[in-house]
C-alpha cells in the first residue's frame, strides 16, 4: 500500500473558506489563509493532490496536503473550475459576454497547472455539462458541441479535433472510466420520434454502435457508469406525467452493458418516481430507491435480479461507501433527515443518525465517516457541518453562517487503512475515536436552548434563543389560547382528517380564543349572533334573528315580504331599508323618527306578519305586534340618568289606525329631556368624560406594556434603547398613580 494522506475537508461560506484537517482533532490546516473577499467556487483534484479556488479576479491553485501555494492564474469573472483525473489541466468557465469585435468569447479555458500556460480555448455557452470529459489516463478528451461529439487530445492540443461523430438530435453525452473507454450518447424524445441512447467506442467512432436502446418518455436523462466502464445505467424523465400522478413527471431506468451483451428496463415494482440510484463500487450491482412514500429500496445485481429488498421507509437517498462495505440511506429534503447505515454483508442495520435539515451527505474516503452539511440557499439558517461515525456516533460540528460548498479531499482507496474484513460482528471491529471539543459544545447550546435559556455558539459567543414562533398578535402575556400549543393549555386540535370549525362572523378586535370569541352564543360563536359592538351591553334577545347590536332596526322576516320607509331626522330609516332590501310588499309602510326617540306607525298588508322592534342602550324600547283585528299592545320605555323609567302603555282595539298609541308616543317623544340626553354617549367610551379616569386608564397601558418589555427581556430577546427607556420610567409612573389615588 502506498503511504497514507491525511483525512480533510473543506467548505465555502458567503464569508469565509477553509481547509480542516480531520480526526482526531478537526483542526483548520496550518498556513491556509481564507481570502479576503468571497470566493466564486472551490475543487480538489480527483487524486486529492491539488486544491483550487476562484476570486473575482485570481484562481489560486495550493497543494491539498499542508496547503501550500503553487500558482495564481489572473483570471477575472471565473465561476466553475475543474481538474483532469491526475491533476494535469485546470478547465475554466466564465459566463459568456459580447464582445466589441463581434468575435466569439472563448469562455472555456484550458491551463497547464504546472506552468499556468493557456493551452487551449473554446466557447461554452451553456453552464451545464460544460467541461471536457477525460480518460483516466488523460490520453483522449471529448465535448458535445451541436450534437457532434468531439476528440482531442491533451497533449496535442495545437492540433485541434483529432476525431467526432455527429449523433442527430444528441442532447447528453457521458464517457466512461475504465482503460477501454466508451462514449453513452442520448437522444431526447421529439416529435413523436422515439428517445434512444447509443453506446460507442471512443477509438471507434465511426464504427456502428455496440449498444442501443429506444424508448418512449424520455425528454432528459441521467447517466450512470460503474467503476470499470462495463455497463451503464440511465435514468430517464419526462416533463409532464400524463397520468397526472406526479408533478415531476414520469421516470424509468434502463442497464445496458458497454459490450452489447445486454440491455433491459429495470422492472420496478411500485407505482412512483425513481428517487435515486447509485452503482456500487465493486461494478456488479446497483441499488435504487423508488415508489411514492414510503419508497421501495431493492439492491439489483447486474443482471437485474433482485439481492435484497429493504422494504417499504421514507428515504430518497442511497449511496455506497467507497470500500463497498456499508450502505446509506436516507430521507432529505421535505423528508425528516434519517440516515439509516446497512452492513453491505449480512445487511443488518448498524444505526440510525438523526440529521435534519441535510442538504449535501457523502462518505469519507475511508468509508467510516459521512459528512452532512447543511447549505444556502437550500436553507439558510443552521448552516454547518456535522462529521458522524458509521456506528451512529456524532464526531465534530462546524457551524458556519450562510454556507455555499462542502465535501471532502478525493482519496484513491489505496491510500487509506483498509477497512474490516474479517468475520464478525462489524459493530466491534469499528469503534468510533474520541469526538471533538466541538461536540460537546453543541449538545450544550442544544440543552441550553431547550430549556429556554440563554444559548451558547461553539466559538463561545451567546446567541438569541430562537424558540416556537408566534404571529405578532399571539405574543405577550396575554397569549390568545387558540395560538398555543395543547401541552400549553391551548386548544385540543381538530384531528387529522375532519374539517376545521368554522367561526361565526365576528368584526370583533377582541383576540381570537378570549373569552369573548368562545361560547355557541358568543360574537364568534357557531350560532348566528349579531354583530360584536366593543363596550356595548351583551344581548340578552333569544331571537337569532335579531340583531344584537345596541339601537339597532329588527331584520326582516325571511317568512313575510314587507317594505319599511322611515321618515325622520335620524339614521333608522336608512338601515331600515338597508335590512328589509330583500324583500318588498306594497301594502306595508313604516314611519320613524331619529336618534333622540322613536314614534313610529306600522302596517302590515297581505300577509299579516309579525315583528318585535326592541332598541336598548340610552335609547327608546318599541315593541310591536300586529296580527290582523287583535290587540296590539304599545311601549316605550324611556331610561334616563338619574334612574327615573317611564312606560307609556296604550292597548286599544285593533282598527288598524292606532290613534291612542300614536298619541302617546307622540306625548312621551315631546317630553323634555336633560340635555346630556340630547347626544347619546358612545358605549364603552364613558370613562373618556372624566378626565382623571382617563388618565388613570392611560398609565395603566404605560404600565401593561412596560410588564411586556420585562418578560420578553427575561426570555433572553434584545431589547432596543427606546424599549428600555420606557422600563425606567416605571416608578414614575406608579407615582403618578399613587398621586391620582390608585395605590395598584
Amino acid at each position: 500500500m502506498t503511504s497514507q494522506i491525511t483525512q480533510q475537508y473543506a467548505f465555502r461560506a458567503q464569508k469565509s473558506l477553509g481547509l480542516i484537517g480531520g480526526t482526531p482533532d478537526y483542526a483548520p490546516i496550518a498556513g491556509f489563509e481564507s481570502p479576503e473577499v468571497p470566493a466564486r467556487t472551490y475543487v480538489y483534484s480527483a487524486d486529492g493532490r491539488l486544491y483550487a479556488y476562484a476570486l473575482p479576479n485570481v484562481v489560486r491553485i495550493f497543494q491539498a496536503e499542508g496547503a501550500q501555494l503553487l500558482s495564481e492564474l489572473p483570471l477575472s469573472n471565473v465561476i466553475e473550475l475543474s481538474f483532469s483525473p491526475r491533476g494535469t489541466y485546470l478547465s475554466t468557465w466564465e459566463r459568456p459576454i459580447k464582445l466589441d469585435d463581434n468575435q466569439q468569447h472563448k469562455n472555456l479555458r484550458v491551463f497547464s497547472v504546472s506552468t499556468g500556460e493557456e493551452l487551449v480555448a473554446f466557447t461554452q455557452k451553456s453552464q451545464e455539462g460544460w467541461d471536457l470529459q477525460y480518460t483516466i489516463t488523460e490520453s483522449h478528451a471529448i465535448r458535445l458541441v451541436a450534437q457532434e461529439i468531439q476528440v482531442f487530445r491533451p497533449t496535442e492540443w495545437g492540433k485541434g479535433v483529432v476525431d467526432k461523430l455527429k449523433v442527430e438530435g444528441a442532447t447528453k453525452a457521458c464517457l466512461s472510466p475504465g482503460l477501454n473507454p466508451s462514449v453513452a450518447v442520448f437522444v431526447a424524445e421529439k416529435k413523436g420520434a422515439p428517445a434512444s441512447i447509443k453506446i460507442y467506442g471512443l477509438l471507434t467512432l465511426s464504427a456502428a454502435p455496440t449498444c442501443q436502446k429506444t424508448f418512449f418518455k424520455a425528454d432528459r436523462s441521467t447517466i450512470k457508469w460503474n467503476l470499470l466502464g462495463t455497463q451503464v445505467l440511465l435514468l430517464t424523465q419526462t416533463d409532464v406525467d400524463n397520468t397526472n400522478k406526479s408533478y415531476y413527471g414520469e421516470t424509468g431506468l434502463y442497464l445496458l452493458s458497454a459490450a452489447g451483451n445486454f440491455d433491459c428496463r429495470v422492472t420496478l415494482d411500485k407505482e412512483g418516481p425513481i428517487h435515486d440510484f447509485a452503482w456500487s463500487p465493486n461494478s456488479k450491482e446497483f441499488g435504487v430507491v423508488y415508489g411514492y412514500m414510503p419508497a421501495k429500496t431493492v439492491i439489483f445485481d447486474q443482471r437485474v435480479r433482485t439481492l435484497y429488498d429493504f422494504g417499504a421507509a421514507p428515504h430518497n437517498y442511497i449511496s455506497f461507501n467507497p470500500q463497498a462495505r456499508l450502505l446509506a440511506l436516507a430521507g432529505f429534503g421535505n423528508l425528516a433527515g434519517k440516515i439509516d447505515i446497512f452492513d453491505r454483508r449480512t445487511l443488518n442495520k448498524l444505526c440510525t443518525i438523526d440529521a435534519p435539515n441535510t442538504s449535501y451527505c457523502d462518505w469519507s474516503p475511508d468509508g467510516r465517516f459521512l459528512l452532512t452539511a447543511t447549505l444556502s440557499p437550500r436553507l439558510r439558517v443552521d448552516n454547518g457541518i456535522k462529521i458522524w461515525h458509521c456506528t451512529g456516533a456524532l464526531m465534530h460540528v462546524q457551524l458556519v453562517e450562510e454556507m455555499y460548498q462542502a465535501s471532502w479531499r478525493p482519496t484513491p482507496v489505496d491510500n487509506v487503512p483498509p477497512f474490516p474484513s474479517q468475520g464478525g460482528p462489524l459493530q466491534s471491529s469499528l469503534v468510533p475515536p474520541p469526538p471533538s471539543p466541538s461536540v460537546s459544545l453543541y449538545q450544550l447550546s442544544l440543552k441550553n436552548s431547550g430549556a429556554g435559556g440563554s444559548t451558547t455558539s461553539l466559538d463561545g459567543t451567546p446567541t438569541k434563543p430562537a424558540g416556537a414562533y408566534r404571529p405578532p398578535g399571539a405574543r405577550g402575556n396575554a397569549t390568545p389560547a387558540i395560538f398555543k400549543r395543547e401541552d400549553e393549555g391551548g386548544f385540543s386540535r381538530t384531528p387529522s382528517g375532519q374539517n376545521t370549525p368554522v367561526r361565526g362572523y365576528s368584526k370583533s378586535p377582541a383576540p381570537p380564543g378570549s373569552a369573548g370569541m368562545n361560547g355557541p352564543g358568543g360574537p364568534g360563536g357557531q350560532g348566528r349572533g349579531g354583530r360584536y359592538v366593543p363596550g356595548a351591553p351583551p344581548s340578552t334577545n333569544q331571537n337569532q334573528n335579531q340583531s344584537s347590536r345596541p339601537g339597532a332596526l329588527p331584520r326582516g322576516d325571511s317568512g313575510g315580504q314587507g317594505q319599511g320607509q322611515g321618515q325622520g331626522p335620524g339614521k333608522g330609516d336608512g338601515q331600515a331599508r338597508k335590512r328589509n332590501k330583500g324583500g318588498k310588499n306594497k301594502g306595508g309602510e313604516g314611519e320613524g323618527g331619529g336618534r333622540e326617540g322613536s314614534v313610529g306607525r306600522g302596517q302590515q298588508g297581505k300577509n299579516g306578519a309579525n315583528g318585535q322592534q326592541r332598541a336598548n342602550g340610552n335609547g327608546a324600547q318599541q315593541n310591536a305586534n300586529t296580527n290582523g283585528n287583535s290587540k296590539k299592545p304599545t311601549s316605550i320605555d324611556l331610561n334616563g340618568v338619574n334612574g327615573k323609567i317611564t312606560t307609556i302603555t296604550s292597548t286599544n282595539e285593533a282598527n288598524g289606525d292606532g290613534n291612542v298609541a300614536r298619541a302617546a308616543l307622540a306625548s312621551a317623544a315631546l317630553t323634555p329631556l336633560d340635555t346630556a340626553l340630547s347626544t347619546p354617549v358612545t358605549p364603552g367610551l364613558d370613562s373618556a368624560l372624566d378626565p382623571i379616569a382617563k388618565k388613570v386608564r392611560n398609565l395603566n397601558k404605560k404600565l401593561k406594556a412596560i410588564e411586556e418589555l420585562k418578560d420578553k427581556a427575561k426570555r433572553g430577546e434584545r431589547l432596543e434603547a427606546t424599549q428600555m427607556k420606557k422600563i425606567d420610567g416605571e416608578a414614575e409612573i406608579r407615582r403618578e398613580l399613587a398621586g391620582l389615588g390608585i395605590t395598584d
